[in-house]
């Protein structure tokens, strides 16, 4: 058989389903752990309108934690509600059973913030986007989830 290759800018999520079900069962049969996948999110809501206003976008999977992404609006930052985020993450993640947690973060992004936090560095590509620099963060969870965030 000599497969054809086709490049598409807008696949269908039953085309993303025919290549993750058999990675899921490569990874099952080499690791003996099941698709744990589970969302995780933290959300910032407007007190009046309740609309979404920013948060913490994560999941679980592998004993991890990866946030994928985090926003504060402007004018809310330098607060202390990163921490908050972060710390309510961190704890949900204990609770799951999760070992570590880990994050990317650009140079022109809060790779501060993180090490503040005590996540350390693992990896990072330069010149992404050119100029900058993306960074991989990680932190060892130890422990069972804090009573209080």
């Amino acid at each position: 058989m000599t497969p054809t290759l086709r490049l598409t800018d807008a696949p269908t999520a039953r085309q993303r389903e025919a290549i993750l079900h058999p990675l899921v069962q490569f990874n099952l049969a080499r690791t003996g752990r099941a698709d744990d996948y589970r969302p995780l999110a933290v959300l910032l809501h407007h007190p009046d309108t309740q609309a979404v206003i920013g948060g913490l976008w994560a999941g679980s999977y592998f004993a991890h934690v990866y946030i994928e992404m985090l926003f504060i609006p402007e004018a809310l930052r330098r607060g202390g509600i990163g921490r908050q985020l972060m710390a309510t993450a961190e704890q949900e993640a204990r609770r799951r059973g999760c070992i570590g947690i880990w994050v990317d973060t650009f140079s022109f992004q809060a790779r501060g913030f993180y090490e503040k936090l005590g996540y350390t560095v693992f990896g990072a590509i330069e010149d992404y986007p050119p100029g900058h620099s993306r960074f991989f963060l990680k932190k060892t969870l130890s422990g069972q989830a804090d009573e209080h965030v």
